[in-house]
C-alpha cells in the first residue's frame, strides 16, 4: 500500500508552503512521540521500534485509539501509513518538496469501511479540519524553528 484508495468514498488532498528547510520539518513530521508537543489534535503518540516500513505507532486523536503502519518511508520526501479503526480504514501519504527557501507538503488521505459509507458528508468533513488542522499546526511550528 503506497497510495491512498482511489475508489474509496472518502478521499482528502491538501497541500502548504511552510517557510523552513525540509530537514526541518520531516524531523517534527517524523518524530512522532513528539506529536502531542506541536499538534494540540494528538493526545498521545508513540512509535513501536525505528521508523521504518513495518514498524507500527499508537496514536490517540479526536477520541480514538489508532494503530498505524508504515508501508513506505523515503526519508526527507515522503511517508505512507495506514491502519484500521472502528471499520475504517485509512491511508495517509505524505510527500516534502524543497523548493528554494521553502517546503511543499502535500497530505493525502482515504478512508473507507461501512462506518464511512453511512457517513461520507460527516466523515468527509472530519477529515478535511483535521488534516487542515495538522497542517496548520506542522507549518507553524516548523517555522517557528526555522
Amino acid at each position: 500500500m503506497t497510495t491512498i484508495d482511489e475508489t474509496a468514498p472518502v478521499i482528502v488532498r491538501l497541500d502548504t508552503v511552510i517557510d523552513a528547510p525540509v530537514t526541518t520539518v520531516w524531523e517534527l513530521h517524523t518524530d512522532i512521540a513528539a506529536w502531542p508537543t506541536w499538534n494540540t489534535d494528538i493526545d498521545q503518540a508513540e512509535l513501536d521500534g525505528p521508523l521504518m516500513p513495518g514498524t507500527s505507532f499508537r496514536w490517540r486523536t479526536h477520541g480514538m485509539d489508532i494503530t498505524s503502519t508504515v508501508h513506505e518511508l523515503v526519508p526527507g520526501e515522503r511517508i505512507v501509513w495506514g491502519g484500521d479503526v472502528d471499520g475504517i480504514t485509512g491511508i495517509h501519504v505524505w510527500t516534502f518538496e524543497q523548493n528554494g527557501d521553502h517546503v511543499t507538503v502535500r497530505t493525502e488521505e482515504s478512508w473507507s469501511g461501512a462506518p464511512v459509507e453511512a457517513a461520507v458528508d460527516q466523515l468527509g468533513k472530519a477529515l478535511q479540519d483535521s488534516l487542515e488542522s495538522w497542517l496548520t499546526h506542522l507549518k507553524a511550528r516548523a517555522e517557528q524553528s526555522a
